[in-house]
Parts: structure tokens; C-alpha cells; sequence
């Protein structure tokens, strides 16, 4: 019986196959494919991050909702049940993804939010950081 073993995603052994589209698009709007697993779930993190609420129409609850607090009178309560939702709709939506650390940031003096993530992919050695400043 083999102990530890780890998942290989079959399209990462074809180096030539497009798993996803790469986020930001370029200045032209063009697309840009990532043609790795770990890429693809960063691209979709970042999408996610970068969705509100209420955007896709067949999926109104899916996006990050973040932008929505740059304005608001933000508490360390706020923070934290900021967090926790962030980490509720993670684990719904993304359930390969391991929560590392996450941690949510605001600066009040320029109207910022910073999402840092750390995350791991369930049964791979995948493991990558996202960090995405909202103003």
C-alpha cells in the first residue's frame, strides 16, 4: 500500500494542453491560457477575488464581495467576520483548496483592502499565495 501518495492532474503531463485563461488579460483583451493545474486554481482564485456578488447571473452568490467594504466603517469584528465568510464561501466553492493562512488587511487612510492567501491543493504538492489589494 502506497502512504503519501500524491495526485498528479493528467492535463499537467500534456505540456502543450491549455488548462485555463490566465488573469489579468492583456491590454488588447486578448486571453492568455496557463497550462498548469496550479496556475489554473490561482486564476480562478483571483477571478473569484475579483467577483461580486450578483455578476454571473446563474450563480448570484459566487464572488468575493470585497469591493463593497472599501467604503464601510471597518472594525476588527468587521476583519474578522470579513474573514471568516471569505474562508466559508472558500471552502464552498473551492473544496480542493486548503486554507493555509488568510489574512484581511485595511488600510482606512487610502481605502484599501488586501486579501493575502496562502493556500494547498488537497492530495498534490501544490501550494501557492495569492495576495490582491482592493480600492
Amino acid at each position: 500500500m502506497a502512504f503519501g501518495a500524491q495526485k498528479i492532474f493528467p492535463i499537467d503531463t500534456k505540456p502543450g494542453t491549455a488548462v485555463g485563461v490566465a488573469i489579468p488579460f492583456d491590454a488588447r483583451g486578448v486571453f492568455t491560457s496557463t497550462y498548469t493545474t496550479q496556475n489554473a486554481i490561482k486564476n480562478n482564485l483571483i477571478n473569484y477575488f475579483l467577483t461580486e456578488p450578483g455578476e454571473i447571473f446563474l450563480n448570484p452568490t459566487f464572488g468575493g464581495g470585497l469591493r463593497s467594504f472599501i467604503f464601510e466603517q471597518i472594525t476588527s469584528d468587521t476583519l474578522e467576520s470579513l474573514k471568516e465568510d471569505v474562508q466559508s464561501k472558500l471552502t464552498r466553492y473551492f473544496p480542493n483548496v486548503v486554507i493555509g493562512s488568510l489574512e484581511v488587511l485595511q488600510n482606512p487612510d487610502i481605502n484599501t483592502i488586501t486579501v493575502s492567501l496562502t493556500y494547498n491543493i488537497v492530495d498534490t504538492a501544490i501550494s501557492d499565495e495569492i495576495q490582491i489589494a482592493f480600492n
